[in-house]
């Protein structure tokens, strides 16, 4: 057996470690990187976290890449996420898996969810789950409230329409100025057998909602002179629309308008 083997094996694995480490403090070399491993190896990757912890927003859907683009600013920092529905329906032991990669992926996060199921077991540190209905917007009021501050919002619950849109309104009047807010499975909206409509002019969908959206971003453009803007018109500063998947930024709305000066000869007769 050669020296170094039998140094190694007389010291052990430890101290061999910090006995290189004192050579390259005395030699002046800098210390090797220390390669992560597991899920710290994955970490910083959305959709590898999602593969990892088996849920559906990679794979069966892309949603982990825009949210990746949306939600990176927030990695390290400290904030509430509220998920409303945590999977598995009403089968014993089954969901949470969306809850644990947002756990993962935002290491200084509290990490919420929402379900009308009883989904208790799969809380843990930084993980806090509630049963509440959508519906309802008592329910989602006191849930709310327990949280308190929420920085990010994603409805994964029913996809139904009306309980999309009586949850946006409920909640995005409660989402921290600066917050995302996002609409997923957008798809039932056109699905009639799900609450929504083969209209695509159709009100009273969720897409229906989320398209009007667009317009109040550019309500200080309208002639209207009587329009009175509303609390979304006045509070959404981007809507972005991607296959399945919604995302809504909340910010103050009022960067003003130069249609006066572009449309002279209407404001001259006012």
């Amino acid at each position: 057996m050669s020296i170094r083997p039998m140094v190694k094996s007389a010291l052990g694995e430890r101290n061999v470690r910090v006995l290189r480490q004192l050579k390259r403090q005395i030699t002046g070399k800098p210390a090797a990187p220390v390669k992560p491993t597991g899920l710290d190896a994955i970490s910083h990757d959305l959709s590898k976290l999602a593969v990892h912890f088996k849920t559906d927003k990679w794979g069966t859907h892309r949603y982990t890449r825009h949210y990746q683009r949306h939600l990176q600013h927030l990695k390290n920092e400290k904030f509430n996420l509220l998920e409303i529905g945590i999977g598995g329906y009403n089968r014993a032991g089954q969901g949470g898996a969306s809850l644990r990669m947002w756990k993962a992926f935002f290491p200084n996060a509290q990490i919420f969810g929402m379900d009308i199921q009883d989904k208790s077991f799969v809380d843990e540190d930084r993980i806090t789950t509630f049963i509440g209905d959508q519906s309802d917007p008592d329910s989602l009021n006191a849930i709310a409230e327990k949280i308190g501050e929420i920085d990010v919002i994603i409805d994964d619950g029913s996809h139904r329409s009306p309980h999309v849109i009586t949850t946006f309104e409920t909640l995005f009047p409660l989402l921290k100025d600066g917050g995302i807010y996002a609409v997923e499975d957008t798809q039932s909206s056109y699905w009639p057998e799900w609450m929504g409509s083969e209209d695509l002019d159709a009100k009273d969908t969720s897409m229906g909602l989320l398209k009007r959206l667009t317009d109040g971003l550019n309500y200080e453009e309208f002639v209207d002179e009587s329009y009175e803007p509303t609390y979304t018109d006045r509070n959404v500063v981007g809507v972005h629309f991607y296959h399945n998947l919604v995302i809504i930024e909340k910010g103050k709305n009022a960067e003003g308008s130069n249609k006066r000066s572009a449309l002279k000869q209407r404001y001259a007769k006012s």
